[in-house]
């Protein structure tokens, strides 16, 4: 997985919309939160599907971990 990748992200965008916005791939499933494989790490948050999770209010900066998973 890439590090050190940054990208500016408006409040309510998705997680998964600003990853690929990135070039970022993060594997989908059902994009309705349910199969989980969109999940990713938000440090200090915790795991959250990135289709349907979108960027938080008042959060000057978010460090987002991808899972590489061969079998999605």
């Amino acid at each position: 997985m890439p590090d050190d990748v940054v990208v500016e992200a408006q409040v309510g965008e998705s997680i998964l919309s600003v990853a690929e916005r990135a070039g970022l791939l993060i594997p989908t499933g059902c994009l309705m939160g349910s199969c989980h494989a969109c999940e990713v790490e938000i440090e200090g948050v915790g795991e959250i599907c990135s289709c349907i999770t979108a960027v938080p209010p008042g959060h000057a900066e978010l460090t987002v971990h991808l899972y590489s998973d061969p079998f999605w």
